[in-house]
Formats: structure tokens, C-alpha cells, sequence
């Protein structure tokens, strides 16, 4: 398989694990977990122009490769927060090998730093089903706890 092969696995892999996360943000309502999971999404489509970078040096596209149409998904936080956290670590089993075989260093090495970004991720998810709050930062004791839900669905007028 080429590099080139190699990392648009990488990208449908990741698109399928963004549309895991962006249906995991819908349902996951706590405050700093639903913030997290908006973290996590960010950096994971920080990931994504990289790959996409990767493969458009290397000559190929993936303007063809889209997330799956739908995500089955358990139907509360505390499920969703176990699946990521699994579907984490499984992630960078199926990708470590991968990125140790690939033939240009550099596209091993990026892979490498979004497996420990994964990895991150998946400590994330297991502080959440913890009960953790302070997945981000801690806030000052000041500001107080958080109370409320972040809402499935922004308000729009």
C-alpha cells in the first residue's frame, strides 16, 4: 500500500471518528463535557486539513471521501463517554503499526502526533464518565460551579 493509500484511510477513518464526536455533543449535555467534546472536534478537524495537506502533496484528493451518513450511537452520556474512550484506543491499535510503516518519515510522524492527540482524547472521555469537570483547566474558586446542560440544538432566530 502507498502512502498515499495509507493516509486517505486515515482521513475516512477520522471523518467517521469527527461524526462519532459531533453526534456524541448532541446527547453529552453536562457543561464541561459537552465543551470538551467541542475541543475534541476542533483539534480533530485541525487533523483532518493536515491529512488532507498530506495527500494533496503527495498528488491525490479527498474531495471523494465523506463521513458516514449515519452514526449508531448508545443513548446516554455515561455509554457515549465508554464507546469514545474504546473507540479511541482502538483507533491508534489499528493506526500505530500504520504510521511505523510508512515510507516517508515525516507522514509517520504526523500520524504519530495525532495518535497521542487520540490517546489525549481518550483520557478526556474517562474523566467525563468519571464525573470529572475539570476536563479543560480548572476555573478559579471564585467563579463557582457550573450548573445546567448545554441544549441538543442551538437557538437561532
Amino acid at each position: 500500500m502507498t502512502d498515499l493509500d495509507t493516509l486517505r484511510d486515515l482521513y475516512r477513518d477520522k471523518l467517521a471518528e469527527v461524526a462519532r464526536h459531533q453526534g456524541g455533543a448532541l446527547t453529552v449535555s453536562q457543561y464541561d463535557a459537552n465543551n470538551t467534546y467541542q475541543y475534541v472536534i476542533n483539534r480533530e478537524e485541525t487533523q483532518l486539513s493536515w491529512i488532507a495537506d498530506a495527500v494533496r502533496e503527495l498528488g491525490g484528493t479527498v474531495d471523494d471521501l465523506k463521513p458516514p451518513d449515519s452514526v449508531l450511537l448508545p443513548t446516554d452520556a455515561a455509554s457515549i463517554e465508554r464507546s469514545d474512550a474504546q473507540q479511541a484506543q482502538a483507533f491508534v491499535d489499528r493506526w500505530r503499526p500504520r504510521a511505523a510503516a510508512m515510507n516517508d518519515a515525516r507522514w509517520g510522524r504526523m500520524i504519530a502526533t495525532i495518535l497521542g492527540e487520540t490517546l489525549e482524547q481518550k483520557r478526556f472521555f474517562e474523566q467525563a464518565l468519571a464525573g470529572r469537570t475539570d476536563l479543560l483547566g480548572r476555573r478559579s474558586e471564585a467563579v463557582g460551579a457550573r450548573v445546567g446542560h448545554v441544549l441538543p440544538t442551538r437557538w437561532i432566530e
